[in-house]
């Protein structure tokens, strides 16, 4: 957002603070709680959960000021994903899922922007960004079609982003696209039956065949200057992958807060005791607790980097890239391990279904699976390039890649 925008839209009292969105969430703590029990049994979250995330303006933060946002800093939507993570997996991971999508069209041009908001600004995207359908390049954009997986939160979108491989005339590989399409042009195939963020609703979208527009295309990897707001300068995968770990990181935080509930009024069957006294309680629980926050502050010092970066108007160069990937990759299993730690000290009343405990933990390892979070390839990426390899095109550039490997 440029100076002007944003002393014109504070002016108007139109944009909270950081600190009031922040309460905002925490207000919906409670709701997302009551409702998580029926959110996994309905594999899906309720319209009017998502309405109340409209209502409190989090679809805004990452919004363009020019089509009705409030194009904030990415660090505060992550902050409003870390407090939403303590109530309901599913339904912040609607949130995370749905209001990302904002952000990707910082660097779109007006004309795609006006497609979707042009009648309604609070209008919804979803997302399938795997590559699953087929995309031929015709005259004025791509004919498209296919199907395409998990696709989370599509009950509530109006359009879609989907994924997609553009290639040369030889067939090679040479771009990974993200290419909008409205909700008329697929059907929504229900097929979302997992052990893990079962809530999500994270249905497959059918494509029979999609017009897209050069307009409503742009490359998920192409990352080059120009005089989009300040916002949006930062890599696409940084953005996207990092609210991922964001939500990861408020999901194990809502896994120590059921512990501390738990515990403090468990006793032993033992002898009676209050179960908080013991030595194995305490350690598992500060040793969840440094991970979750490690993980935490990890994120938010890679944006206070890139923060410093793209406030001069630059491009994150490739080197603090690379070490950024693994930051937001290790948060999954960081946080996978901190709520084990937690659930293992729960012995067999853990099990239940009635035990909130292990539904985070389910939820956090289905979250922890994300291709966001294969912390393994990731990490071999980062060691390479220090040693002097080069990095994935497909990740980091453009440079063809041949069918044959």
């Amino acid at each position: 957002m440029t100076n002007a925008l944003k002393k014109n839209a504070l002016e108007a009292g139109s944009v909270p603070s950081e600190a009031e969105l922040l309460q905002r969430a925490r207000d919906l703590i409670p709701m997302l709680l009551e409702k998580a029990d029926s959110v996994e049994k309905n594999r899906m979250v309720s319209a009017e959960t998502i309405r109340a995330f409209v209502d409190a303006g989090f679809f805004k933060i990452l919004q363009p000021a020019r089509f009705g946002g409030w194009e904030m800093n990415p660090a505060v939507f992550y902050k409003v994903l870390m407090e939403l993570g303590r109530g309901c997996c599913s339904s912040a991971w609607n949130m995370m899922i749905l209001g990302v999508h904002q952000w990707e069209f910082g660097s779109m041009p007006d004309q795609a922007c006006q497609d979707v908001w042009g009648e309604d600004d609070k209008t919804i995207i979803a997302s399938s960004y795997p590559p699953f359908g087929k995309v031929e390049e015709v005259e004025g954009g791509y004919l498209i079609s296919g199907t395409w997986k998990t696709s989370s939160g599509c009950d509530h979108g109006q359009w879609a982003f989907l994924g997609g491989l553009r290639r040369d005339a030889q067939g090679n590989i040479i771009d990974r696209l993200s290419m909008l399409v409205p909700a008329t042009d697929y059907d929504i195939e229900d097929d979302w039956h997992t052990f893990g963020l079962a809530g999500t609703g994270s249905k497959s979208l059918v494509v029979k065949e999609s017009f897209v527009p050069y307009h409503r295309a742009h490359s998920l990897i192409q990352y080059h200057y120009d005089e989009r707001g300040t916002a949006y300068l930062y890599p696409f995968n940084q953005i996207f992958f990092g609210a991922v770990s964001a939500l990861i990181v408020g999901m194990a935080q809502g896994g120590i807060d059921e512990y501390i509930r738990q515990m403090s009024v468990r006793t032993n069957t033992t002898d009676g005791g209050s179960a908080a006294l013991s030595p194995y309680v305490k350690d598992r629980l500060g040793n969840a607790v440094v991970r979750v926050r490690s993980a935490r502050a990890r994120l938010l010092q890679m944006m206070a980097e890139t923060t410093e970066i793209v406030e001069r108007r630059e491009l994150v160069p490739n080197y603090d890239r690379v070490h950024h990937m693994l930051d937001i990759a290790r948060v999954g299993r960081d946080c996978e391990e901190a709520v084990m730690l937690l659930f293992k000290a729960t012995s067999a009343r853990g099990i239940y279904l009635s035990n909130p405990l292990q539904r985070i933990l389910r939820d956090v390892i289905a979250a922890s699976n994300h291709i966001t979070q294969n912390a393994d390839d990731t990490a071999g990426m980062l060691g390479a390039y220090l040693l002097g390899q080069q990095l994935p095109p497909m990740v980091f550039g453009l440079e063809p890649v041949s069918l044959n490997g």
